[in-house]
Formats: structure tokens, C-alpha cells, sequence
């Protein structure tokens, strides 16, 4: 790539990229310091409508999750952008050519990739000499796994939920549990396809969570002292039903023009009572073990148990239950997750942020009802089904709707998953077989965005944040992905990506693309780029760019094949590829997941 290329291409997708969303932001400035855009979106019309909209999806005849899809190849490649860590011709070619049931049964059935087994086999190495694991070993098998795993659609839901379930390495006391962050991801995961009631309660209880949200080694109250209300306050606000209540639909509901509260200061101390008397697990209840000082050696992945003499006996009124002191912590522990899995709230709320992860930042009311409803009954009376839940996000007609349609299906790609597609499209690997990618947090040098390293508990973004001050604003329209997107990062981004494309990523560059089908195409731009569209843009390249990009492809001229020029020849063709997928990478069409 030429220098004068790079520069316009820089200044040109900058450019076009802040004035299409107003400008960016950061998790210290603007719209997300109110707590109250962490649920739910700024406005009392259905989320994703405005005033005068008029289209809305189809209406189904059968549950979303008894929906069976078939696809074109572009069609395909759409799908599987959105349900995994991005397509590869392979992929593409073998669900075009059979059905969404085949694929998600196939998916379903797959045994899991385990993070915790690949740390654990770090450690071994370690243990016999090798070099030392920290945590970045958690980033290793996120990528190594991610990108090579299999059981694609279950790596893919484990990120998602990562983003709604919430921990971070950038707490201290979680960052040295290498083993326990990898069992935390693999727990998302191992839920992934089975109940969310499962899944709630393997959030509760993970010793990771305990620590992040510090009801780990919670106490009971006395005359001095409340117990901590951390995780009560945010399995209520983040993870389960939200600030406000909810219609069916996701829309709010209003009293005197306001939105009501889900619950109140009241609710969360008594709720913060039922996560009392819960720490590490172990043989027995003792003191010692119960304030970490006799340790399991696996601990950090084990779910925690209740300590009796640690457990609030006082009764607890939350959302209108109340529970009676002599009740023990299992049983208060059930009887809370409970009430929050069948609160009305929580099967709109949850839908509306796994569309938001998978599909669309502004999903219609009509969508989020849809999802909500295989949330309440999958078909055969069962609530919380998740094989059911993610067939309805990703079969909705408003997810499979053509792109360019006036359904606002759109949502701006997050650095991660622009790498890791990219990694998955041209079969980036490493011959070591390490995934040594680290430090990605930095937006002038990484990407701004490290996995399981969110800055807050409200993860890199937040599900209502939108660009102050924007077009996006002005129409009640929320992107959340904007709110780690700036001048730096977009300028960081096209730096990285610029070096990734030509050389590899990772510690020397070792995880290296291979781009031999698309060195077989370089004398031929239309049919180089036609590929290139496919894997990255799934067949939706405008008109406009692919001229643009053509006529920079065809601008690198290829002398004619010599007995003494093949060298010349293939930097020229290499030159060739990587200039049309960096073009390609760099352009609005592609940061726009539509």
C-alpha cells in the first residue's frame, strides 16, 4: 500500500464515519454518565421506532424458534457474521447449499471448546519450566479457541453474554484468576444453549462474579454493619429486568408520562440480604475457608457455597416476596433467582440485548416482542429456553429483511469482531499454534477493546448510549458501539489493521493470514474483490466503493510474467490483495454490520 493511499483513505473513512454518527465518545464523557441509559433506551416510543413509523415486520404464524431459513451464498454469509466470529468460504458454501434447523442443530451438538482446559495445560507447561502464565493467557485462549473452535455459534453467545454478564479483568482482584476468569467464560458458554435460569444462577455463583461485584465473603447484617449491595443492586439493573418497567414488547411503560421503577431502594437491601453468607468453595463451613485463608485448589472455579454462620437470618422483602429469617441461603438463593427469572421484565429486557449484540442496535418493538416471547414459551411451555431464544433472535423477518431496507437493522461492528472476522475469513493462524495477542486495549495502537477486559461493570458500551449532540439523537436512535469510538480509535484501527493485512498479528507478527485464493484472483480485480465482498461485506459492497476500490486495485499495475520478474510479480499481486481488503476493511459499508 502506498503511502498517499493510506493518508486519503485515512482522512476519507474518518471523515465519513464521525459525520454519520455525530462525533464519538468515551465511557467518562457525555450521555453515559446517566445511570439511567444503562437499560433502557432515552425515549418513551417503542425502542428502534420513531414518530411516523410505519413498516413493521410480518407478523409470524409459528413461534420465532420453530422458523426454518434457507440462504444464498450472500446470504449466508450474513447470517454466519452475525451467529459466529465470521464467515469463511467453507462455512458459506455449506449452509447456502442446506437450512438455518440443519445448521443450528449442528451447532447445538457440538461439544464445547474449554477455556479453563487450555489454561490449565498453560499451567502444566509453566509447572515444567515453561513460561509463566498471566493473564494474558486469558486473551491467548479467547482468540486461539475463538477463532479456531469449532462450536462456533456457542463461542460467539459466550462473547455476547460476556457483555451483558459482566466482569473484567481490570479489577485487581479479579485479574491474577487466570483459571477462574477462562471457567467464567466457559460457564457463559455451557449455558449458552440450555435455560437462563441455569445461566443466572451460574452467574450468581461464580466465585469471579463474587469478586467482581464483591458478594463474595458477604456478611450478614449487625448493629455496625449492611451487608454489601453491589451484586443485588446490578443483577437487577444489568442483568435480569432494568430500571423501568416493560411492556411485552420492550417499550416502556408510563404513569403520568413517566416511566415506572422496577424496583426500589427498599428491594435492594433486602435482596442484598440473600447474597449474604457466600464465599469459596470447599469441604466445610469453616471460618478459615470462609475468609479465603484454607483454600480449595480449584476455588476459583468451583461455584460458591453458603456459609450458615455468614447468612443473614433477618427476613427479606424484595419484589414483593418475603422470605422468613429461618430459611437457609440455598433456599433464599433460588427464591430470589426465581422471582427475577419469571419477573415479566426480564424476557424483553434480555432480548432486546442479545438482538443489540447479535443483530441490531435498534431492533423494532414488534422485534424484541417476537424474542420475548420465545423467552416466555419456546413452543412447548418452557420459559427461558435458549436454543429457542437465539433462533429468534437471529431468524426474525427483521434479521433475515434485505439490507437497505427501511428496517433499521444496522449496528457499527466492534473492534474485536472486525479482527477476529477478518482472522476467520483468511484463516489467520499461528505456526506455534499461540494466539500471543495482547495489549489491544490502547485505541491508537490496539484496537481499544481487549476481551474480558471492559472498563465498568456496564461493559465497553452501554445498551442506550448514543452520540450527543447527533443525527442519531435527533431520531431517538441509539449505537452503542459509538461510545468507544473516536477520532483515536477510528485512526487507531486503520493503523492496525493497516499492519495486520500486511503482516500478521500477535507477538512477531506470528498469526499470519493466508491468502492464496485471493493471490490466485489478483490479475483479475472484479473477480478478487466479488470474493472479498463475500467474506467481509457479505455480497452488500455498494456500487460507489466497488468503483472506488477497483480503481485503486487496478491502479497497482502486475508486469507481465517473466523468467526473471516472478518476484516483482507476486509483490505486485500480494500488493493487489492486501490494498483490497484493507480498502475494503477501512470503508463505512463495512463498519456497518447491516
Amino acid at each position: 500500500m502506498t503511502d498517499p493511499t493510506l493518508r486519503r483513505l485515512l482522512a476519507t473513512t474518518l471523515l465519513s464515519l464521525l459525520a454519520a454518527c455525530g462525533g464519538g465518545g468515551d465511557s467518562k464523557t457525555g450521555a453515559a454518565q446517566n445511570p439511567n441509559l444503562s437499560a433502557v433506551p432515552p425515549a418513551t416510543t417503542a425502542p428502534g421506532t420513531t414518530p411516523g413509523d410505519t413498516i413493521t415486520p410480518p407478523p409470524l404464524t409459528t413461534p420465532p424458534a420453530n422458523q426454518t431459513a434457507t440462504f444464498t451464498r450472500q446470504e449466508a454469509s450474513r447470517f454466519l457474521g452475525r451467529a459466529t466470529f465470521g464467515p469463511n468460504m467453507a462455512a458459506i458454501d455449506a449452509l447456502a447449499a442446506s437450512d438455518s434447523d440443519a445448521w443450528f442443530r449442528a451447532q447445538f451438538s457440538k461439544p464445547q471448546t474449554l477455556h479453563r482446559k487450555y489454561i490449565d495445560a498453560m499451567l502444566a507447561a509453566q509447572a515444567a519450566g515453561g513460561q509463566k502464565v498471566g493473564f494474558t493467557g486469558v486473551y491467548e485462549t479467547f482468540w486461539q479457541q475463538g477463532i479456531r473452535g469449532d462450536d462456533q455459534l456457542r463461542q460467539r453467545m459466550a462473547f455476547a453474554l460476556s457483555e451483558i454478564f459482566v466482569i473484567s479483568m481490570q479489577n485487581e482482584s479479579v485479574r491474577p484468576q487466570v483459571r477462574g476468569v477462562a471457567s467464567y467464560y466457559d460457564m457463559l458458554g455451557q449455558h449458552a444453549f440450555g435455560n437462563f435460569r441455569d445461566l443466572l444462577e451460574g452467574v450468581a455463583l461464580h466465585p469471579m462474579m463474587g469478586l467482581y461485584l464483591s458478594h463474595l465473603r458477604n456478611q450478614k447484617e449487625t448493629a455496625t454493619r449492611t451487608p454489601d449491595e453491589n451484586f443485588a443492586r446490578e443483577v437487577m439493573q444489568l442483568f435480569t429486568i432494568g430500571l423501568y418497567q416493560l411492556n411485552p414488547d420492550g417499550s416502556l411503560k408510563l404513569s403520568g408520562g413517566k416511566p415506572i421503577d422496577t424496583y426500589t431502594r427498599d428491594d435492594v437491601a433486602g435482596l442484598a440480604r440473600v447474597f449474604t453468607g457466600w464465599s469459596w468453595a470447599g469441604p466445610d463451613q469453616s471460618a478459615a475457608r470462609f475468609y479465603g485463608g484454607t483454600a480449595d485448589p480449584d476455588r476459583d472455579w468451583k461455584p460458591m457455597q453458603n456459609y450458615a454462620a455468614f447468612h443473614s437470618s433477618g427476613d427479606k422483602r424484595f419484589l414483593g416476596q418475603s422470605i422468613s429469617g429461618a430459611s437457609s441461603g440455598q433456599a433464599d438463593l433460588t427464591l430470589a433467582l426465581d422471582t427475577l427469572f419469571n419477573h415479566p421484565n426480564t424476557g424483553p429486557f434480555f432480548a432486546r440485548q442479545l438482538i443489540q449484540r447479535l443483530v441490531s442496535s435498534n431492533p423494532s418493538a414488534a422485534y424484541v416482542g417476537r424474542v420475548a416471547a420465545a423467552f416466555a414459551n419456546n413452543g412447548s411451555g418452557v420459559r427461558g429456553d435458549m436454543q429457542a431464544v437465539i433462533r429468534a433472535v437471529l431468524l426474525d423477518p427483521e434479521a433475515l429483511a434485505p439490507s437497505g431496507t427501511t428496517l433499521r437493522t444496522g449496528k457499527l461492528r466492534e473492534p474485536l469482531l472486525r479482527l477476529a472476522g477478518w482472522m476467520r475469513a483468511f484463516d489467520a493462524k499461528a505456526a506455534s499454534g499461540r494466539y500471543s495477542l495482547y495489549y489491544l486495549d490502547a485505541p491508537l495502537s490496539g484496537l481499544g477493546q481487549s476481551p474480558l477486559n471492559p472498563p465498568s461493570v456496564f461493559s465497553f458500551f452501554r445498551p442506550a448510549y448514543t452520540p450527543p449532540n447527533s443525527a442519531l439523537a435527533g431520531a431517538g436512535l441509539v449505537a452503542p458501539e459509538l461510545q468507544i469510538t473516536a477520532e483515536p480509535s477510528v485512526t487507531g484501527y486503520l493503523n492496525f489493521m493497516q499492519e495486520a493485512i500486511n503482516s500478521g498479528v500477535g507477538e512477531n507478527r506470528e498469526v499470519k493470514p493466508d491468502y492464496t485464493r485471493e493471490l490466485a484472483l489478483a490479475n483479475d480485480a472484479g473477480a478478487l474483490l466479488d470474493r472479498i465482498d463475500l467474506l467481509l461485506l457479505h455480497g452488500s459492497m455498494p456500487a460507489r466503493l466497488r468503483g472506488q476500490i477497483l480503481a485503486a486495485v487496478n491502479g497497482v499495475s502486475i508486469p507481465s510474467a517473466t523468467a526473471t520478474n516472478a518476484a516483482q510479480v507476486a509483490t505486485a499481486q500480494a500488493n493487489r490483495v492486501k490494498l483490497a481488503i484493507f480498502l475494503s476493511m477501512a470503508s463505512p459499508a463495512y463498519l456497518v454490520q447491516k
